[in-house]
């Protein structure tokens, strides 16, 4: 009996690979198509908040909507969210005081000022720190 149940279970699974595999080109396709929806609205309503507020406001914003999120594609949409927010934004006098300039390597320094940063700041999930480097970026142009 438990040898039928393992190779009925075996099957399933050599079936569902067979099917993701014939699917995969289709279900690439839908997955990019849903990204670019969901990263235009998102990077719309980044362009809508900025023209309404300051770059502060803007990070600000994005860190309270950020906070606790765990999964790769928030991270991804509030970071589209702060770059379109800062590029509409009034200044904010202060915003960059302090901010190290952006590397493509980041030193042990710039990980510690975005890592005590989120801290600091109660910010929890670890893309924080992405959205950190996003203020750096648009602090070194």
């Amino acid at each position: 009996m438990f040898k039928k149940s393992l190779l009925i279970m075996l099957l399933i699974l050599v079936v569902a690979a067979i099917s993701f595999w014939l699917n995969r080109d289709s279900w690439l396709a839908d997955f990019n198509q849903e990204r670019a929806v969901i990263t235009e609205q998102f990077k719309h309503d980044g362009q809508a908040y900025g023209q309404t507020t300051d770059q502060q406001n803007c990070l600000d914003t994005t860190l309270q909507q950020f906070d606790g999120c765990l999964g790769f594609s928030c991270t991804v949409n509030q970071g589209v969210f702060l770059k379109a927010c800062l590029s509409q934004a009034k200044a904010s006098e202060g915003f960059c005081d302090g901010v190290p300039e952006y590397r493509e390597t980041p030193t042990e320094d710039d990980k510690a000022w975005a890592k005590y940063y989120c801290w600091n700041h109660n910010i929890k999930g670890e893309g924080c720190r992405f959205l950190m480097k996003q203020q750096k970026y648009f602090c070194s142009q």
